[in-house]
């Protein structure tokens, strides 16, 4: 009974590994070309990430594509020439030929050639990175396109098991080599941080193995799933290689190093098969700083005037758009050059710029318990109330606090659309008005707003033509928000309570009403503020704060008092300072 259990054990062993057991009696260059496997599968990333390259920013701004892979298919090629032109890359791991490397240099020239048009106009910005660190480490330079099948060259890529960025690193491999993965940094996507810790992680594989393919597919399993698929073929490193290894490897690993052959295949030879780059339309020229101070990319977008898209591109480590730097703990930011001077010359201003806002908070706001903070800005991040415009605010009806640097009658209400990369802040900025006025105006409970929301804005008629905004239209009556139905109660509560004296009802809505338009007489200081933050919030000059306010520096503290001067006062007391001087002179 026992003796028939062996037999058949030994045979159900046998079925499992027909190719393997085939494969013993070759030797290890006959298996390496000949080998054969009609169940390929293609990594993860080739699909998900290069599709979202295609779709991203930087290939949408800096790239126009060429379209010859479109007009002209590929070119049929014989297993002969591929094999004459792979043995003729100037490369110093071995690049061997057989159907499995078919099958995948077939894909990317026949199936991916939108995917590798993108791959090569990528390679301007990437591969001098790669490079630098394969370079600094002693390793082959044709590892720079390991990133290629790991990711797709998308920075932000994660797999289904938790690897990130470019090289596609996990956790506890990334932070045993030393990089930081944080709620607010993850150094896994960082280009130049994890670039150079994949050489070093390569240099170290390869150490062990002293065999590239073999550290290659360690790289992508693990070393403990190689060394499992050693033993498992009956011998070690030094007397077999992937190739002999190939049948006991996970499935998704067995094309690892078939793909890293075409990938060098594709990214060489890609003009024989008509495909072309995409054509890079003003070079994306970088250099970096280092930041040791808390930053927001809102703050720099804003003063810099650099699109958030372009900062979260060139900078993918900060995952919630936040530089955490400090005094004993920098960071790089990576800007185009012609912005780091500028970066540079404003960086008062970028830490000035709405600072209350993004300033780090010390301790927990009242009424919160510990762990709802965090929810609480996920909400206010989120797309408010999408009801249409005209189902929340009344047109010409609402009573809405004017912009405090306007005359009456020089205002106008009018529609603004919120464009792509727009804040309420900004919008705020752009008609000089506040963000709480732009809450108040369209009910909003939140900061945020989404894309093609449409608000209601009182403005200056200047501003408004500047900006191309539309007027409001008066002959609709649309319903009331619910911000306009509570004013509106309140003045019907107020009118019925004056009925009894005309005099009095008409004092009251006077009264109201110059509450309404009143302009402040004063501002206190906020952290982070200056003379320039506070002058433009409220459309005076800083030669105009000073003089209401007898200063002769700039200096301020939080918590100081300011008073605003009222616009038209200045004029008439330079004017008698004129007439004064004038009667000086005569005298």
């Amino acid at each position: 009974m026992t003796r028939r259990l062996t037999q058949t054990a030994l045979l159900l062993l046998a079925l499992a590994a027909p190719s393997a057991h085939a494969d013993k009696g070759k030797n290890v260059l006959d298996i390496k070309t000949e080998i054969t496997d009609s169940s390929i599968v293609f990594p993860e990333s080739y699909e998900t990430d290069t599709r979202k390259m295609l779709e991203g920013w930087y290939m949408k701004n800096y790239t126009a594509t060429d379209d010859r892979y479109k007009r002209q298919g590929d070119v049929p090629t014989d297993d002969a020439t591929i094999r004459e032109r792979l043995a003729k890359l100037p490369t110093l791991i071995e690049m061997p030929y057989n159907q499995i490397v078919r099958s995948y240099i077939d894909r990317y020239t026949q199936r991916g050639r939108e995917q590798v048009a993108a791959l090569l106009g990528l390679n301007l910005y990437y591969m001098p990175i790669f490079e630098q660190a394969l370079e600094q480490n002693g390793l082959p330079l044709e590892l720079k396109y390991l990133p290629v099948i790991e990711s797709g060259l998308d920075p932000n890529a994660v797999s289904k098991h938790g690897a990130s960025g470019l090289w596609q690193f996990m956790i506890g491999t990334a932070k045993g080599m030393g990089l930081e993965v944080s709620s607010l940094v993850d150094e896994r996507r960082d280009p130049y941080a994890s670039s150079a810790k994949a050489a070093q992680y390569l240099k170290d594989l390869f150490a062990t193995y002293g065999n590239w393919p073999l550290a290659i597919a360690a790289y992508n399993c693990g070393p403990g799933t190689v060394n499992k698929a050693l033993r498992r073929a009956g011998g070690d490193a030094g007397t077999l290689d992937f190739w002999s290894i190939y049948y006991y490897l996970p499935q998704e690993t067995r094309g690892y190093v078939p793909m890293f052959i075409a990938a060098n295949y594709v990214m060489n030879y890609y003009p024989y098969h008509n495909i072309s780059p995409v054509l890079p339309t003003k070079p994306l020229v970088t250099d970096t700083l280092m930041i040791s101070d808390r930053v927001h990319f809102d703050q720099i977008s804003h003063v810099l005037d650099i699109p958030m898209e372009e900062l979260r591109i060139l900078n993918p480590q900060f995952r919630a758009d936040i530089i955490p730097g400090t005094a004993d703990k920098p960071y790089t930011l990576v800007l185009p050059s012609q912005q780091c001077h500028a970066y540079l010359m404003s960086e008062g201003d970028i830490l000035a710029y709405e600072a209350e806002k993004y300033a780090r908070r010390t301790e927990a706001e009242p009424g919160i318990r510990p762990g709802e903070a965090l929810a609480a800005q996920i909400e206010r991040e989120e797309a408010v109330d999408d009801t249409p415009l005209e189902e929340t605010v009344e047109a010409q009806t609402v009573v809405t606090r004017k912009p405090d640097t306007a005359q009456a009658g020089d205002l106008r209400t009018i529609v603004h659309k919120v464009t792509p990369g727009q804040t309420l802040s900004r919008i705020a900025s752009i008609y000089n008005v506040t963000s709480d006025d732009i809450k108040e105006w369209n009910n909003l409970q939140r900061n945020a707003v989404r894309t093609g929301q449409m608000l209601r804005i009182t403005t200056t008629a200047e501003l408004a033509e500047a900006n191309g905004a539309r007027e409001v239209a008066s002959a609709s009556q649309p319903r009331q928000s619910k911000w306009s139905e509570s004013n509106t109660s309140a003045a019907k509560k107020s009118s019925g309570s004056s009925n009894k004296s005309g005099t009095k009802s008409g004092k009251s809505k006077q009264s109201s009403k110059a509450k309404v338009q009143a302009a402040p007489k004063n501002h206190t200081v906020r952290s982070g503020e200056n003379l320039s933050v506070i002058a433009r919030r409220y459309g005076v000059s800083v030669k105009e704060l000073q003089q209401a306010n007898g200063m002769k520096g700039s200096e301020l503290h939080p918590g100081d008092k300011l008073k605003l001067p009222s616009k038209g006062k200045s004029s008439v007391k330079s004017g008698k300072s004129s007439k004064s001087k004038k009667k000086k002179r005569r005298r």
